[in-house]
């Protein structure tokens, strides 16, 4: 076939190669939104295993079950799921130190300057309390707390079963039309005049052949990299960690609303509560520990008994050259990979999948794959600065790894909104960016950055109506979580966990 014709053919038939979390999560949302018009196969080979991590999430997934309409206590109790609602940093700042990056707003905004400035100003002044009292997340996290509120009153995400997630997303898609194809994947066919994909050869001898094909193969990236030859752009000269040990332990007490992120002398540990068990993870840099150091302190500091043996990870950090490459769109690792610190992976997953609804095309023109691809670019980037942050915002010279860390020179971009805040107290979004002003204010916060002066604005108002300004927030705030049911209770009423039912047979 000429090249003009596979350039022209509309899309019809979309392959997604790979399983796992990002590859049931785009069959689940193009079946959902298109299925109707398009032919969806996910291809998967039960002797390929997936990472097997990916079990925080943040409030972006909310929404996007919404937009599937998922019923919430159903997946909740499908994977055994629990409420997050933010992170707790441990060791970060210094050994001992501890806060909470929520997921919440914190104070009330003025439409000239942010709640920071008044609350700095009420500080200077000795009227202000901990700017954790004034967000109803913080506090409830903090007190084990949680429950829906009116009006999309509490901000929150998900912990749940990566495992589980993927048999619960299956069989949404496949009653939404998508097909399952069991196989391994041995060749990846091009057309030799356009280099675009036609077909992937299974290990059985088939061929599934296909207008749009989705890479979902993780690290290995068979079509986007390995078959197209798309380069992948190392950010480890900012991120220094390259290997991870993931393992499961049984539950020993009831589960926190928030995952747990604990700095260690070459890395940092995971902890994620879920219903039945514990999700425990060490990441770290293979230049400043073995792999033999890092099984000992990850083994020795994990809760419960071992119920899987750890599994190891490799990885680099970084991303692919472009996420969209003739007619293939990578996902997850295939398209990149940030530590999971701050538990943007799927939420990447996600913002591909959103970014190609909005412009899937009938056939392929490269100003989408261009567009696309800026969008992804400049996306990666914000989330990529806001992890190094957590490394440069530090007081810790204590081993190796550390002093390394405050050697290194840190991202120009991320250097101008650290600075920007500790002079001025400002922080500002741009369109589309994950991370808020408040997450922004939370972290450089929370790892010693105070800003040294505040806006004008906040001189505004007379000091007692200042005080009256923050005294009703903060009474609001503790009137709110003081009647918050403990987060276990709520999760044992709302959605207990179930036994996933077995997903459709492939066909």
């Amino acid at each position: 076939m000429s090249e003009t014709d596979i350039r022209t053919r509309p899309i019809r038939r979309v392959v997604i190669a790979g399983g796992g979390t990002a590859g049931w999560m785009a069959a689940a949302a193009l079946s959902r939104t298109l299925g109707k018009v398009l032919d969806i196969t996910l291809v998967e080979s039960e002797e390929i295993g997936t990472v097997g991590v990916g079990e925080a999430t943040i409030p972006t997934l909310v929404t996007f079950h919404r937009l599937l309409e998922i019923n919430e206590q159903e997946y909740m109790s499908a994977v055994k799921g629990t409420i997050k609602l933010g992170i707790s940093f441990e060791n970060w700042l210094d050994k001992g130190h501890r806060y909470i990056h929520s997921f919440g707003v914190s104070g009330k905004d003025h439409w000239s300057a942010g709640f920071q400035h008044f609350w700095l100003r009420g500080q200077k002044l000795g009227i202000a309390s901990g700017y954790e009292d004034y967000c109803v997340e913080l506090k409830a996290a903090l007190q084990d707390k949680f429950a829906h509120l009116p009006r999309g009153g509490i901000n929150y995400a998900y912990h749940m079963d990566a495992s589980l997630y993927a048999r619960y997303l299956r069989t949404l898609s496949q009653g939404h039309g998508a097909r399952r194809v069991e196989g391994k994947i041995v060749e990846v066919v091009k057309d030799e005049a356009s280099g675009f994909v036609t077909a992937v050869k299974l290990a059985d001898g088939s061929m599934l052949e296909g207008d749009l094909f989705i890479d979902c193969t993780g690290f290995r990236a068979l079509l986007i990299g390995q078959a197209l030859g798309v380069g992948f752009t190392d950010w480890s000269h900012w991120l220094f960690n390259d290997s991870a040990l993931a393992t499961q332990t049984t539950a020993v007490r009831d589960a926190v609303p928030y995952t747990r992120a604990i700095a260690g002398s070459a890395g940092w540990q995971w902890r994620i509560p879920l219903q039945h068990r514990m999700g425990n993870g060490i990441v770290y840099s293979s230049r400043f520990m073995s792999d033999d150091e890092a099984r000992h302190d990850f083994l020795s500091s994990i809760e419960g008994e071992v119920i899987k043996d750890p599994w190891p990870i490799r990885f680099k950090p970084g991303q692919r050259q472009k996420s969209w490459e003739k007619n293939v769109v990578a996902l997850g690792l295939a398209g990149s990979f940030i530590e999971p610190l701050e538990s943007t992976t799927i939420h990447l997953i996600q913002r591909g999948i959103v970014h190609l609804l909005r412009m899937f095309p009938q056939v392929i023109a490269q100003p989408d794959i261009d567009q696309y691809n800026a969008q992804l670019d400049s996306e990666l980037a914000h989330v990529r600065d806001f992890v190094v942050m957590h490394y440069k915002l530090t007081n810790r010279r204590d081993t190796p790894y550390w002093q390394a860390v405050q050697d290194m020179e840190m991202p120009a971009t991320l250097k101008h909104r650290i600075d920007l805040f500790r002079e001025t107290g400002k922080v500002f979004r741009s369109s589309e960016e994950l991370f808020a002003e408040n997450s922004w204010i939370q972290v450089m916060m929370g790892q010693g950055v105070m800003p040294q002066q505040y806006h004008p604005t906040a001189d505004v108002m007379s000091e007692p109506d200042l005080r009256r300004f923050l005294d009703d927030i903060r009474a609001h705030v503790d009137n709110t979580v003081r009647q918050l049911p403990p987060h276990q209770a709520y999760i044992d009423q709302y959605c207990p966990g179930v036994r996933a039912p077995e997903p459709a047979a492939a066909g």
